[in-house]
């Protein structure tokens, strides 16, 4: 898989290695860009021979976040940034900041099919959060993973 050209723009911030291990991507705001984006993470990881277990969580999380983005905010495009150096991996999903409060993980009911995602999200990542994006006009939420430390 060719690096985006948002990718290609990234590698010109100076990282050496930036074109192997970072891709940015946009997608619409849809629900059938949530397994695009899911595809999209687990080809570039497979791509950078990240073990299966960070894939499998990697992939897990990139389909939460998307789908709060989707569900939730009201944008038009959602954004997916990865960076990899081998061992850490660092996922962030940014909206354009329509969501009338910031993401936050709350106790669903037994019977709720939602509302789970975030704390998932933490279960398997070693750090996650919020941010504003670098535009100012938006969110971004972030994951942080490392190889080999899956909970399951």
């Amino acid at each position: 898989m060719a690096p985006s050209p948002d990718a290609l723009r990234l590698e010109r911030r100076g990282d050496l290695d930036a074109r192997r291990c970072q891709d940015l991507f946009r997608l619409p705001a849809h629900g059938s860009s949530v397994a695009d984006a899911r595809h999209r993470v687990r080809a570039r990881l497979r791509e950078w021979e990240a073990d299966e277990g960070l894939r499998d969580d990697a992939e897990m999380i990139v389909s939460e976040l998307f789908t709060n983005a989707v569900m939730h905010t009201g944008s038009e495009f959602i954004t997916c940034g990865l960076r990899y150096d081998g061992t850490r991996l660092r996922l962030e999903v940014s909206d354009q900041g329509r969501a009338p409060t910031a993401p936050r993980p709350r106790a669903a009911g037994v019977d709720e099919e939602g509302g789970r995602g975030l704390l998932l999200v933490g279960a398997l990542s070693q750090a996650w959060g919020v941010r504003p994006t670098d535009d100012g006009g938006g969110r971004a939420v972030w994951a942080e993973l490392v190889s080999g430390t899956s909970p399951f």
